[in-house]
């Protein structure tokens, strides 16, 4: 056992004990108390962070694999439709969300080192299939959905990079890291779309496969002789906690609001190559699909921002009209023939998403410490950190299941947009449908967070509660 002491006093504190077993398992993991935070924790937490970055950013990049694959299909002899190409690119989709509940409980049940390790490692399978499938361009349709399919395991990291993060921080320091952690991943997208076109014009289509690997080696050895275990984090929320979350209303209602905001981000990642392809055959795609995800992700932590300043459900409210907005000016390029102005509004709607996912991920916790403060007596110290605790546990298990159905929200974008296409040959009534959900997404935002209610016998909304 190996016990960390206070170098200026020499002695053994019990916040800043660290016992590590078994290969970086640490058992005492204090961060809210001020000393163990200033003295151990936030160097160790830090630490953990920056691998767990690396390793979720990774994921990301495997994950819309074959958002710019698809472009270049033709280049190795595979000629296929745009409704085949649309589900080339919404089943790993629809396998990341999936994947977003186990990983969430994962880093609990393995620890966050070890679940890193074996997350990173598993992305190898994505990319060694991708390779065997472009340099074998006459295999059957069915086995390269199924190998598409397998780049959902990246979308899964999320999940578990948020979960393990968590619980390193502070309860009044988790905005920023948790802020990064997020967008560093989210800008695997870009740079997937940015970086992959200039590689497979000097090496070919296989490359996109093949130039990941090395990476997810290095952030696997990063994880493995950087990282720590959390053993108390075992703790802090279970299956049956999970399932009560599930019947929530307030996580039905986040998850909703979540599809609006991270499913149209993820959902419009996947698709905005075919969507310039089909209805701008003139522009290459590949030179602009990239630039979406990178706005949408430098947006998020600004979405956060702006809901610690004016509240997360103004935020969010005020969003998902900016949103509408853009959809109907998307609406507008397309029935004018404008690029430049679908380019714009569509880059304007990504925006729009990345500060929303930002302002909606900061309501969660607010929401579920406001309700379980309710009827607390302020002045009782354990009864505060009893509710404390539990709206910790009933956040942490909302956000689980948020984040999948909000990566599953994605997979209905691409198939409005497929079913537009294969049936009038545009994009026009997914894009009304499109603004119309929006719409009913500020009406929902009003109802449940900014229209004034009882709460603890005053008359007033949850937003002016802190949400």
């Amino acid at each position: 056992m190996t016990v960390l002491t206070d170098p200026q006093q020499g002695r053994t504190t019990s916040a800043a004990r660290s016992a590590v077993k078994g290969g970086r398992w640490i058992d005492d993991w204090e961060p809210d108390d001020a000393d163990f935070w200033a003295r151990t924790g936030r160097r160790v937490a830090a630490r953990n962070l920056v691998f767990s970055i690396l390793t979720e950013h990774l994921g990301f990049c495997v994950w819309l694999l074959w958002s710019i694959a698809v472009l270049n299909l033709q280049s190795v002899g595979m000629q296929l439709s745009v409704g085949q190409i649309l589900w080339l690119t919404t089943l790993p989709n629809l396998v990341g969300a999936a994947m977003r509940i186990p990983y969430t409980f994962a880093p609990a049940r393995f620890g966050g080192r070890n679940w890193t390790i074996v997350s990173a490692l598993l992305l190898l399978i994505p990319c060694g299939l991708f390779v065997y499938a472009v340099e074998n361009p006459d295999i059957p349709y069915w086995a390269l959905l199924l190998i598409a399919a397998t780049t959902g395991l990246g979308g899964g990291n999320f999940a578990s990079s948020m979960a393990n993060i968590t619980h390193y921080y502070p309860t009044d320091k988790q905005g920023l890291p948790l802020g990064l952690n997020a967008a560093g991943g989210n800008i695997g997208v870009s740079v997937t779309q940015l970086a992959m076109p200039p590689l497979i014009v000097a090496f070919g289509l296989a490359a996109v496969g093949w130039v990941w690997m090395p990476f997810i080696l290095l952030a696997a050895a990063g994880a493995y002789f950087f990282m720590n275990n959390l053993r108390g984090a075992a703790s802090a929320y279970t299956a049956k906690e999970m399932i009560a979350g599930c019947k929530d209303r307030q996580t039905i209602i986040m998850s909703v609001l979540y599809i609006g905001t991270f499913g149209s981000f993820i959902g419009y990642s996947f698709t905005f190559g075919v969507l310039i392809t089909s209805q701008f055959p003139g522009i290459k795609a590949s030179d602009f699909i990239w630039l979406g995800a990178f706005a949408g992700s430098l947006a998020r932590p600004l979405g956060g921002w702006l809901a610690d300043r004016f509240g997360g459900a103004r935020v969010t409210m005020l969003d998902f009209l900016l949103m509408g907005l853009g959809i109907v000016a998307v609406a507008v390029a397309v029935q004018a023939g404008s690029w430049p102005l679908f380019l714009a509004a569509f880059l304007f709607v990504f925006v729009a998403t990345g500060i929303g996912n930002g302002s909606t991920y900061k309501m969660i916790p607010a929401i579920f410490r406001t309700r379980a403060m309710q009827g607390v007596d302020a002045g009782d110290a354990a009864a505060v950190k009893s509710a404390l605790a539990a709206a910790r546990r009933a956040a942490a298990a909302s956000i689980g299941i948020s984040s999948a159905v909000g990566a599953l929200g994605g997979v209905l974008i691409q198939q409005a947009f497929r079913i537009s296409l294969e049936s009038v040959g545009g994009i026009g009534p997914a894009l009304a449908g499109l603004a119309v959900f929006y719409g009913l997404c500020v009406a929902l935002t009003w109802a449940t967070y900014l229209r004034k209610v009882h709460i603890g016998g005053v008359r007033m909304s949850l937003a002016q509660a802190g949400v």
